[in-house]
């Protein structure tokens, strides 16, 4: 939803099929402009300039559209509850997304501001970070909040992929891509890369996780708390985006992925020290034990080693809009690997 640098693409990205349909059911009033989002992973984005102001326009592509009123719908508890959330419109009967045909669309309003990469904040930021994030946790949990989640009772198993279900995966996009009679550059990255994480699995399968419940706190959680789903404005973070994935989970689970997606970037290094911050702040409202943070971290850590989803995505589903994710994670776990204990040692920091 940042309002900088957008710009139009051609063909149908900018005319959404259904749109004045959609906009007359929200009743956002006569639509002046329409800007296709070129930044959105899962889901196709507009900016919706209209006669009533200026609104985010998303075709629901990640989940049900039930799923997606459920979580919709908890917008307005959180935003009375001081997240930062934008508000989604509802229809003259309450629903907070429009089917047309068998497309789905909410319409939230608009927030100005910036995604800033984890290389982007300083320390005390990256630190401001990790306190919303655990003011998230609380706030979607607190009995008072009236989110329509119902409580979270019973603790989330968690399966651990075995290293020969694992291997089988390698192996199988392996034979797919030797089978190939052009192979493209991303074919070629792929192989080279799998090779190298068949590798890391037989070196390392024996650290993987022994139990199927995480440790540590657990309940109703964000799902995609990164730097693609926060806005800054001046220092201040003024949006939390993209709610699809509201989910019970261990909070140490998220706390772990938001770190390292917010603070790994290109080259496939973790920003130890910015981590540290965030994991300092998060803590300073949840409470979790360095053995349960060491546990998530783990997980994640086999996680990434036994989960090959973008070439998933873009082998089996047809889906490349994940594969300039694909390097970058393949190098991180490399580099993760081979130093473990620094990265738990700024997870578990103390400040």
């Amino acid at each position: 939803m940042t309002g900088q640098g957008l710009t139009a693409t051609a063909g149908s990205k900018n005319n959404p099929g259904g749109l004045e349909q959609v906009v007359a059911q929200f009743e956002a009033g006569a639509v002046q402009q329409v800007v296709h989002l070129p930044d959105g992973l899962m889901n196709d984005n507009w900016r919706i300039d209209a006669s009533t102001g200026t609104f985010a326009l998303k075709k629901i592509r990640d989940v049900p559209f039930d799923t997606a009123r459920r979580n919709l719908r908890t917008l307005t508890a959180l935003a009375e509850a001081g997240v930062p959330v934008p508000a989604p419109l509802l229809t003259r009967s309450g629903d907070p997304v429009v089917e047309v045909g068998e497309d789905g669309f909410s319409l939230l309003k608009w927030v100005e501001g910036n995604h800033r990469l984890g290389a982007d904040l300083d320390l005390p930021e990256a630190r401001t970070l990790g306190v919303l994030l655990g003011r998230l946790h609380e706030i979607l949990n607190r009995p008072t909040v009236s989110t329509g989640l119902p409580p979270a009772v019973d603790p989330p198993a968690a399966s651990v992929t075995a290293p020969e279900k694992a291997h089988a995966q390698i192996d199988r996009f392996l034979a797919h891509l030797a089978d190939l009679a052009e192979p493209t550059p991303f074919d070629g990255e792929a192989a080279r890369f799998l090779v190298q994480r068949r590798l890391l699995l037989e070196n390392y399968a024996p650290e993987r996780p022994a139990l199927e419940v995480p440790a540590g706190p657990f309940g109703w959680t964000h799902g995609d708390f990164q730097h693609r789903n926060v806005l800054w404005q001046d220092g201040d973070i003024v949006g939390v985006l993209d709610w699809d994935r509201i989910r019970v989970r261990p909070f140490g689970e998220e706390a772990a992925r938001t770190a390292t997606v917010q603070f790994g970037g290109e080259d496939g290094l973790l920003d130890l020290e910015r981590i540290a911050a965030f994991m300092d702040g998060y803590r300073s409202v949840i409470a979790i034990s360095p053995e349960e943070l060491e546990d998530a971290v783990t997980r994640l850590w086999w996680k990434r080693m036994t989960d090959p989803w973008v070439l998933v995505f873009h082998y089996d589903r047809g889906d490349h809009s994940c594969d300039e994710l694909f390097a970058p994670q393949e190098r991180l776990l490399t580099w993760w690997t081979e130093r473990r204990g620094d990265v738990m040692a700024a997870f578990t920091a103390k400040a």
